[in-house]
C-alpha cells in the first residue's frame, strides 16, 4: 500500500502493508524541495502523488537539536525536532504551517496534501519505549547511587520501617507528570496521529493487522511473583480463585533467593500455568551491572531450563533497555506502562507489547497489588477502572500481584473480585505471556496483501490475524 525510503517504525508496529526502496528517496526529495536528511512515504503506484516526510538522525535540520520534550496537537512527545517554522522557511513556495497552538509542534504542508512532520515518529516511539526521556532534564525518581544505598541497607531495616518509608516517597512520587498514573495514552495516542495522517494521503481506510488474535479485542495476562517461601507456602490461595473462574496464570520464582520446591512448579505446569525466572536472589542487584549479570545469569538460565522457564521478570521491576536481550530469554515483562510508585519510576508508555532487539516487552499495564494495598491503602476499583481503560483501546491488562501479599482469604478477595469482573467477558483473550509473546511474533512476521477479493493476511498469523480498517 505504501512504500518509503527508510524503515518507519509506525508502519512496522501496526503492520501497515508497504515496503521500504531506498532509491526512491531522491526523487522524492526533488519533487517538492525538501532538503536531504528526510525520509519519505507515499501511496505505492500513485506517481507524483501526495507524501509524507520525516527528519533523519543526520537531517540538517536537526543539527544541534538534543532530546526534548514537545506536544503535539496536545500529545506530548520526546524526541529532537525542528522548529517548524524554520522548517517552512526552508521549503519552497507551496508549503504552509499547519495550524497549532502556540508552544506546540506541528506539521508542515504542500498545496498538494503532501506533510513534512519535524520529528521523526519512530524515534518518538522507542524514546517511550526505552524510556530514554527519564534522562532529560533531571531523572524521575532516586538516583542510582541511592537506589545501591537502599539495596544494601534494606535487609538491616524492619519491614515496618521499609513500608513507612515507601509511603512517605510515594507522596513525592505521585506527583510527578508524566507518565500520568494510572494511565498514560501519549505513544498510542501519538500511533493514532500518524494512521490519520497515512488516511489523508492513502485517500480512504488504512489496513493494520489486530493487536490481537481473533475474535479476541483485549488480553487479559496474569502473573505473579513468589518472592519468600512464605509467598510459596500461599500459591493455593491466589491459585484456587483463579481456577474456579478459569483463569491461568504465570508464577515467576527467583533462581537461588530460597529453595524452590520443585513439586509446586511441577504441579503448575501440569495445570497449565507457565513458570518465569524472577531474577537470582531478589536483593536489587541482578542488573546493577555488567559483571553482576554475568556472574548471576547462569543460575539463572540453568533454573529456566530445568522448569522451561522462557520470561524473565526483573524484581522490583529493575530494568536497563540496552541489557535486557543481554539476559537471553524469549520475552521480558519488567516494564511497567506507568508506575512512579516503584523504586525504579517510570514506564514504556505502551499497553501492547513491542520488540527490544529480539526480546518481546510485555509492559505490566495493571497497577501492583503492593502499591494499591500496602502502599496507597486503597481497594480495586483502580484496577476496575484501568481494566475497563484497556478494554476500551484493545490493550492488555497485565497484572503482577504476589501471594506474599495476597496469600490469604481476606487479603485475596480484591484479586479475586477483580477476576469475577471479566471473568465471562468473551472479548477478553486470557492468555499466559509466553501464549502473547509468541503470537506478537507471528504478527510481527506476517503481512497484509492485497488479492482478488481484498485485503488478506499471508505469513505464520494468517489463520489467526484480524485486519483493522479504524484508527488503532
Amino acid at each position: 500500500m505504501f512504500v518509503t525510503s527508510e524503515p518507519f517504525l509506525p508502519l512496522e508496529h501496526l503492520r501497515i502493508p508497504h515496503r521500504v526502496d531506498p532509491a526512491g528517496a531522491e526523487e522524492s526529495a526533488s519533487v517538492h524541495g525538501v532538503p536531504m536528511g528526510f525520509a519519505s512515504l507515499s501511496v505505492d503506484g500513485a506517481m507524483g502523488g501526495p507524501r509524507l516526510y520525516w527528519p533523519l538522525a543526520g537531517s540538517p535540520l536537526l543539527a544541534g537539536a538534543s532530546l526534548g520534550r514537545h506536544t503535539l496537537r496536545g500529545i506530548p512527545l520526546f524526541a529532537r525536532a525542528a522548529d517548524p517554522a524554520a522548517l517552512a522557511d526552508a521549503l519552497p513556495a507551496g508549503w504552509r504551517v499547519a495550524a497549532h497552538e502556540e508552544g506546540e509542534l506541528a506539521a508542515v504542508r504542500h498545496d498538494d496534501g503532501s506533510i513534512v512532520l519535524p520529528f521523526d515518529p519512530g524515534e518518538a516511539m522507542e524514546c517511550l519505549w526505552s524510556e530514554r526521556y527519564l534522562t532529560m532534564g533531571g531523572r524521575l525518581g532516586i538516583t542510582s547511587a541511592a537506589r545501591w544505598l537502599y539495596y544494601r541497607l534494606r535487609p538491616l531495616m524492619p519491614r515496618r520501617l521499609q513500608i513507612e518509608l515507601r509511603r512517605s516517597y510515594a507522596r513525592v512520587q505521585g506527583r510527578r507528570p508524566f507518565p500520568a498514573w494510572p494511565m498514560e495514552t501519549a505513544l498510542h495516542d501519538l500511533l493514532r496521529e500518524v494512521y490519520w495522517l497515512l488516511t489523508e494521503l492513502a485517500g480512504g481506510p488504512v489496513p493494520w493487522i489486530a493487536p490481537w488474535p481473533a475474535p479476541y479485542r483485549w488480553a487479559v495476562v496474569l502473573t505473579h511473583d513468589v518472592e519468600q517461601p512464605a509467598g510459596q507456602a500461599q500459591i493455593g490461595v491466589m491459585r484456587d480463585a483463579e481456577r474456579a473462574l478459569g483463569f491461568r496464570s504465570s508464577w515467576n520464582f527467583p533462581a537461588r533467593r530460597y529453595v524452590v520446591d520443585e513439586s509446586v512448579v511441577a504441579s503448575l505446569r501440569e495445570e497449565g500455568c507457565e513458570i518465569g525466572v524472577h531474577g537470582a536472589l531478589h536483593d536489587g542487584r541482578d542488573l546493577e551491572s555488567l559483571r553482576t549479570i554475568d556472574e548471576r545469569l547462569p543460575a539463572m538460565r540453568e533454573v529456566a531450563a530445568r522448569w522451561g522457564a522462557v520470561g524473565f521478570r526483573s524484581p522490583a521491576t529493575h530494568r536497563r533497555w540496552e541489557w535486557m536481550p543481554r539476559l537471553g530469554f524469549a520475552y521480558d515483562s519488567s516494564s511497567p506502562d506507568t508506575d512512579p510508585y516503584e523504586p525504579q519510576p517510570g514506564g514504556c508508555c505502551s499497553w501492547w507489547p513491542f520488540f527490544n532487539d529480539s526480546m518481546v516487552e510485555l509492559p505490566i499495564t495493571m497497577p501492583q497489588d503492593h502499591t494499591l494495598f500496602t502502599i496507597l491503602r486503597t481497594d480495586e476499583t483502580v484496577w476496575l477502572d484501568k481494566a475497563r481503560a484497556l478494554r476500551d483501546r484493545s490493550g492488555m491488562a497485565l497484572v503482577l500481584t504476589h501471594p506474599d501479599y495476597l496469600g490469604t482469604a481476606a487479603a485475596a478477595e480484591p484479586y479475586q473480585r477483580a477476576l469475577t469482573s471479566f471473568a465471562a467477558d468473551p472479548t477478553a483473550w486470557r492468555a499466559l505471556p509466553r501464549e502473547v509473546a509468541d503470537w506478537w511474533r507471528r504478527r510481527a512476521a506476517s503481512s497484509i496483501e492485497r488479492q482478488a477479493d481484498g485485503w488478506r493476511v499471508t505469513g505464520p498469523a494468517a489463520d489467526e490475524a484480524a485486519i483493522c480498517l479504524g484508527a488503532p
